[in-house]
């Protein structure tokens, strides 16, 4: 049951983010990507802060959380740290390409993260190998429809889907020990802090272009922030970094799903296709546990 809720969460995340490019993308029209990132995290920061308080002020009594102190601090740099730089690399690259393109590549963190945790002595197993190669097929055949080619935009999103890929492994770490919403709100308050630094080296937001962002903003500094990042730290715990990753990727098919229910969007057969084996790819990280399941009830009897 625990692990099913984990994979829940996970998913709720990739539903979450699957509505937010099209949020970011509205967003870059009137903001720089600095301003934008640090507005977002900040929004996320102080509304995660806004429902803790709520929730001790419903309960009426404040709630401890367990965290080792040194690991939540230095798991709130490193986390805040790769949030940031991989938000700016999409949000950079977004500008230059379009809302598919950055789904797809982002999304290819599914990749990168056995790859990276290979270095980091991680095994890899035969079916999760295969589940990985199942869904990025499946992914191209769902994002890419006139062929594909790397262009500027496109490859400042692969940086940020590796940022990402070592933003999960780093979550993976401190989820361990220490409290996944601190940790949520702590890598918040680094990425809105660094954002802030760096808003300065370009064009600061006025006061009417603020206005007009306003609306993405909100969403994606609420829900792809606040909500989703949180979901996504505290649906990781005890999960293999891999399997999270591929189950994190369906938001390029959340995306899609949105579009077809709010904006009367159809999906093409290839689209279909691409979308079935990106599920088949995770049902395949999951048959040998079951097989495994029923062979111990069967020694049991």
């Amino acid at each position: 049951m625990f692990t099913l809720r984990q994979y829940f969460l996970l998913f709720l995340t990739a539903t979450i983010w699957g509505s937010g490019f099209i949020g970011q993308k509205i967003g870059m029209n009137y903001i720089s990507p600095f301003a934008f990132t640090f507005i977002r995290t900040l929004i996320g920061a102080l509304s995660l802060l806004f429902f803790l308080k709520t929730v001790e002020t419903v309960l009426k009594k404040k709630i401890t959380r367990q965290s080792n102190r040194h690991k939540l601090v230095l798991g709130s740099i490193l986390c805040g740290l790769c949030l940031f730089v991989s938000e700016i690399l999409q949000q950079y690259g977004i500008a230059q390409t379009d809302v598919n393109k950055t789904s797809f590549i982002t999304s290819l963190y599914m990749v990168f993260v056995p790859i990276i945790g290979i270095f980091l002595g991680q095994k890899l197993s035969v079916k999760i190998i295969i589940a990985v190669v199942i869904s990025v097929i499946g992914l191209y055949f769902f994002s890419i429809k006139d062929g594909f080619y790397l262009s500027t935009g496109d490859f400042l999103v692969l940086l940020c889907a590796i940022g990402f890929a070592i933003h999960i492994l780093v979550i993976a770490y401190f989820i361990k020990s220490v409290d996944g919403v601190l940790l949520s709100c702590g890598q918040f308050f680094v990425a809105s802090f660094l954002g802030f630094i760096f808003m300065f080296t370009e064009t600061l937001p006025t006061a009417s272009s603020l206005v007009d962002a306003a609306p993405a903003l909100l969403y994606v500094g609420i829900m792809s922030n606040a909500i989703a990042y949180t979901l996504q730290i505290v649906g990781q715990r005890g999960v293999n970094p891999t399997i999270a990753s591929l189950i994190l990727s369906l938001e390029s098919v959340m995306g899609a799903f949105f579009g077809v229910m709010l904006l009367d969007e159809s999906l093409t057969c290839r689209e279909i296709i691409g979308a079935a084996l990106m599920f088949t790819a995770f049902v395949i990280t999951q048959i040998n546990i079951s097989f495994k399941k029923k062979i111990s009830v069967k020694q049991s009897d």
